[in-house]
């Protein structure tokens, strides 16, 4: 057993096997008040293989859980306990097990059984017992607690059985050194490599990467008006023409004075009031005061401001009250410390949105030079697609697919070009997609790139342009085709919906955002809890539809929407992300750590 370990806290978790009678409840029961006496703070989680109860017939607490409440929480000023009724098919989740722990109050967790699990153990042995090595069919074994009599490897940690402080010595040693594993993104673009043409069998990663190295950003640029910059990428750097703020101002309503009459410990003659768009042109002087607003420009002289509410006025005197935690430059913002003239507000390949635009606005600025807009043609294929709005012919369906194409490159900026449904033939192919590569930066399809008989795109491919037909080790969205046609790039998508959106977002996605003057995009991963069993395959990357939410414990939490055919589209009206299962996981269990994709920004 190699299987690795995923521990979802940020403290070490060590177990303790043994076959049964070897002695793990009497060693633990020695060891922790050994640990407890050398300043570990200890959690210890027990496998228990049988029904069992842990209050007594009669008392409140039993007599609710068993009346059906599914938790039950007994508290009293030295403990609490928290009772759970979760009937299972198998053994608990250990990880499950250990996001209840509460992490801030203890060093390690030392677990009691899950001898079959995956995690870094201590293997009790006597050789007594005749009892075969777990060690031998579980690489997890750290060391051997055993008698004199017992044979070890040499490459295993050898301990005496009973020799408590021995024991001790390793638990402390162990839980010094640990170091909590590097976190492992899903989809790891720094590692992967570009494959080589006709290579078959990519990783999601190794697929985007070779996207990547094909997209040249667009060179043509244009001066665009502020109302019309959403969604638009900068083509240079935005220099500031002013300062932000533009002069030092008061972040607070209150009183401006001098720091320096603190000390005085008398009150300060109120010689002006300075509103927002105003100034006072004269010098404040010591012992001086000015009633100020948010916003308005700080007079000379005045360097602190007390907020309003601090202050005691009377006969245009004030008192500062709570002088001893007056700081000097309280509550002042001074001119240029959010951006300095003549720095650089926004950086060229900033895709600009909201706050950008406000910020823009904030200097000034009227206009931007960006990047020319990408422009997109979309079409699909095959006889047995039908466009909605017109009858239905028999066995057909309703082309679903170019309109999801269409609303995502559009959330991306891009100008779009509806080619339509092209029927299933070379020659309305070849005349669709030579007209689109002399119109568009990007030619989009959906269907036609499985291995069908009347998928003629391919053949219609190899004679126009350079691509390459791809099967991707990722569900949904195997079959890929990707390439150029004369200055054009092309994607050929699945032909399922859900496929179609999944592939968008992982390959299409990133190169309409290169091509389109994005330096930095990366995508976003987000840590999660999984909120249920969810099922995958070694050796292959898996996209479920998830929904994501902030749990009760601060956490994002997320759970499968449900059946994941590849032809669901109702699973992504539903989701709000793309739950991301790396090649090497063939299952994450309920309370593991999980990988998030939302998927708002595009869908």
């Amino acid at each position: 057993m190699s299987c690795v370990f995923n521990n979802p806290l940020s403290i070490p978790v060590l177990g303790f096997c043994a076959y049964s009678g070897t002695g793990k409840t009497t060693l633990l029961k020695q060891l922790i008040p050994e640990l407890n006496r050398r300043g570990l703070r200890l959690a210890v989680i027990k496998h228990a293989h049988h029904n069992f109860d842990v209050d007594i017939p009669g008392k409140d607490s039993y007599e609710m859980r068993k009346a059906g409440a599914k938790q039950m929480l007994v508290a009293s000023h030295v403990r609490w306990a928290l009772m759970t009724e979760e009937a299972l098919d198998s053994d608990p989740s250990l990880p499950h097990l250990l996001k209840q722990i509460e992490a801030d109050k203890v060093d390690i967790v030392l677990v009691e059984g899950f001898k079959k699990l995956a995690l870094p153990k201590i293997e009790l042995h006597r050789a007594s017992h005749g009892k075969p090595f777990i060690h031998t069919h579980d690489d997890n074994i750290v060391a051997i607690a055993c008698c004199d009599e017992t044979q070890t490897p040499r490459e295993l940690t050898r301990l005496d059985l009973n020799n408590v402080g021995q024991i001790a010595d390793f638990v402390v040693q162990y839980q010094q050194n640990w170091q909590a594993p590097e976190v492992t993104l899903p989809i790891d673009l720094a590692s992967a490599e570009t494959p080589h043409n006709g290579q078959q069998g990519l990783s999601v990663a190794e697929g985007i990467k070779h996207i990547l190295s094909q997209v040249s950003p667009i060179n043509d640029h244009e001066m665009v008006d502020l109302d019309l910059l959403d969604n638009r990428v900068l083509a240079s750097d935005c220099i500031s023409p002013v300062n932000v703020p533009q002069y030092t101002n008061s972040a607070m309503d209150g009183y401006g004075f001098a720091y320096s009459d603190v000390a005085r410990a008398a009150p300060l003659q109120v010689v002006a009031e300075v509103l927002a768009g105003h100034g006072y042109d004269n010098v404040v002087q010591p012992g001086q005061a000015v009633s100020i607003m948010t916003g308005a420009p700080v007079p000379q002289g005045v360097d602190t401001i007390q907020p309003r509410e601090l202050c005691e006025i009377q006969d245009n005197q004030v008192k500062l009250l709570d002088a001893a935690s007056i700081k000097i430059g309280q509550h002042v913002r001074l001119a240029g410390e959010d951006i300095a003239l003549n720095a650089v507000a926004l950086s060229k390949g900033t895709r600009l949105a909201a706050a950008e635009l406000g910020l823009l606005a904030s200097l000034g600025c009227f206009q931007a030079n960006v990047v020319k807009a990408p422009t997109v043609a979309v079409f699909s294929t095959g006889d047995e697609v039908s466009q909605p709005g017109e009858p239905l012919k028999p066995n057909c369906i309703y082309d679903s697919n170019r309109y999801t194409i269409k609303a995502m490159a559009r959330k991306l900026g891009c100008n779009i070009i509806d080619l339509g449904i092209i029927e299933d033939s070379e020659t309305a192919l070849t005349a669709a997609l030579l007209k689109a590569s002399e119109q568009a930066d990007m030619i989009i399809s959906s269907g036609g790139v499985s291995v069908g008989n009347a998928d003629y795109i391919k053949t219609v491919l190899a004679k126009i342009g350079e691509i390459n037909f791809w099967r991707i080790n990722m569900r949904p969205g195997r079959p890929l085709a990707v390439g150029e046609i004369n200055n054009s790039l092309f994607f050929g998508l699945p032909g399922n919906p859900v496929a179609v959106m999944v592939s968008f977002l992982q390959f299409v996605q990133p190169a309409l955002r290169k091509l389109a003057g994005e330096q930095t995009w990366q995508p976003q991963y987000i840590p999660a809890i999984a909120d249920e069993f969810l099922r995958s395959k070694t050796g292959r990357t898996e996209f479920l539809r998830g929904i994501y939410h902030i749990a009760g414990d601060g956490q994002v939490h997320v759970s499968s929407t449900g059946a994941q055919g590849s032809g669901m589209l109702s699973s992504m009206v539903t989701g709000n992300c793309l739950i991301v299962i790396g090649e090497k996981d063939d299952h994450i269990a309920q309370g593991q750590r999980v990988f998030i994709q939302p998927f708002a920004a595009v869908l």
